[in-house]
């Protein structure tokens, strides 16, 4: 284990300082911006990785859908052994470089320290890690040793997708990612804006696949450019990975209204737009008051964008009540609980309102949006009921919905292959991951639901050895942390 009383000697949890908000909301580089070979950073790292108790029972593992080795590396790290550390790491996670920067780190809220004492910071070492193992020259192409002769065809290239890919291509198999953006990474490079990750740490790994042989075929939709049952007819095995992005709407008077927006109609011109593309006719926050229906992790992103448009102002809607500082009784470690959360956008500004609802969106006489009606709601008997005698506008000339997604695009894609879709909107699979037509698999938020990242490359991983089983004829040396939907201990 790392120090043995590293936990009980260093009792503060310690991370490396943010860059500044006055400077950061002036552009769009990283706010969290990891510093490789950095003595200070080293030195911190060191102390914190100390911390951890390499526990009997690490549920900092379990917690985690990757079933990420979090003891075995902060040991390695506390001891230097950087090499061995990014080893560990990339046993379990294709991708420690956008969980480490994108996941909400359900292993903290599961490490043991954290019963009685602030978690170890395992996101942080994470990080880290992996950008200590490229800076030296540790991440390398496996290409494979051998090839199968089968071919693959997976669709989307969203973090469920690359991680299959990359899984199926080292495994020997020949595949191909089917993108129908004029980039690859799904939400990854249009969806997450670039202060929270730089689109150059997407595109360095998207190189390294490149250079292990998976191909890439950008800007055709599958089900329209080209159709899915060819697809099916011309590769041994296609995976679907195709995201939820039907976008939840909000059925109020005036969500015609100009200036009303869902959040993927506002992001991507947006990502677009900093990495220095011109985008025509961009829906723009400059100078405008902006109203974010939504509390998660999209309304925060739509946020933290406006913010760095040059919004007048910002504010962030939510129906549910503001939740507690602490943990509830009702939601006991090692779970996630529903608490107080500030991420680095609400660092920025912006107002935050809870219990809230839209009750209208108010037009001007150009038929463009002015205002939003607001209801105060209590919850009762699992609805909101209006508080009597609460209504009040706030002024918006742009209104951006952010309340989620409810699945995959209905279209051509379900309709050729024939596919089910079960009640929650998702494509019915079973659990391992196949659907009813033989050698389609389905992977990630398209059969989950709307997810987290680290979900999604778990799915990704333990459908590619499902896909590779079924190849083979029913054996894998395939890592696969994860079923459909439970953490397993085969790794």
């Amino acid at each position: 284990m790392a120090d043995p009383r590293g936990f009980l000697t260093v009792r503060h949890r310690a991370l490396s300082p943010d860059r500044p908000v006055a400077e950061r909301v002036t552009d769009w580089c990283e706010v969290h911006a990891p510093h490789p070979g950095d003595p200070e950073a080293l030195a911190l790292l060191h102390e914190q990785s100390s911390r951890c108790m390499n526990c009997g029972v690490p549920f900092c593992h379990f917690s985690c859908p990757l079933g990420n080795l979090v003891p075995e590396w902060n040991d390695l790290v506390w001891r230097g052994q950087w090499a061995d550390a990014a080893d560990r790491l990339f046993q379990t996670n294709n991708f420690p470089e956008f969980t480490g920067r994108l996941c909400p780190a359900p292993c903290e809220t599961g490490c043991v320290l954290g019963i009685n004492q602030p978690p170890v910071t395992i996101k942080n070492v994470e990080v880290s890690i992996v950008e200590e193992a490229f800076s030296r020259g540790f991440v390398t192409p496996h290409v494979p040793r051998w090839y199968t002769g089968h071919t693959v065809a997976v669709v989307g290239s969203g973090p469920a997708g690359l991680a299959a890919a990359q899984q199926l291509t080292r495994a020997g198999h020949t595949v191909a990612v089917y993108e129908r953006a004029d980039a690859a990474g799904g939400l990854l490079r249009y969806g997450i804006p670039e202060f929270k990750l730089e689109k150059s740490v997407l595109d360095r790994r998207l190189a390294l696949m490149k250079e292990e042989g998976t191909r890439f075929t950008l800007g055709v939709e599958v089900g329209r450019d080209v159709s899915a049952a060819e697809l099916a007819r011309r590769y041994d095995a296609v995976l679907l990975a195709v995201g939820s992005t039907t976008p939840r709407d909000l059925p109020v008077p005036g969500r015609e209204l100009a200036g009303v927006l869902q959040a993927m109609e506002f992001l991507p011109p947006a990502n677009r737009a900093a990495r220095g593309e011109v985008v025509e006719d961009q829906p723009l926050a400059t100078g405008k008051d902006v109203v974010v229906i939504g509390g998660g992790d999209t309304g925060a992103d739509c946020l933290g964008t406006a913010l760095r448009q040059g919004a007048r102002s910002v504010t962030q809607l939510e129906i549910m009540p503001r939740p507690p500082a602490e943990r509830p009784a009702g939601q006991p470690w090692p779970t996630y609980p529903m608490v107080f959360r500030v991420s680095a956008a609400h660092e920025e500004g912006g107002e935050r309102l809870y219990a809230v609802s839209t009750v209208e969106i108010l037009g001007d006489e150009d038929g463009a949006v002015r205002a939003l009606r607001l209801v105060e709601v209590t919850p009762v008997d699992g609805r909101f009921e209006p508080v009597p005698g609460s209504e009040r506008e706030i002024p918006a000339q742009l209104v951006l919905l952010a309340m989620g997604f409810t699945g995959p695009e209905r279209g051509p894609l379900l309709e050729q292959l024939g596919l089910g879709v079960t009640p929650r909107g998702t494509i019915a699979r079973d659990d391992g991951f196949a659907t009813d037509v033989p050698g389609v698999f389905v992977a990630g938020d398209a059969g989950r639901g709307q997810s987290l990242i680290v979900w999604a490359i778990a799915e990704g991983r333990a459908a590619a050895r499902a896909v590779d089983e079924y190849l083979s004829g029913g054996t894998s040396e395939l890592p696969a942390p994860i079923t459909a939907g439970t953490v397993s201990l085969r790794l």
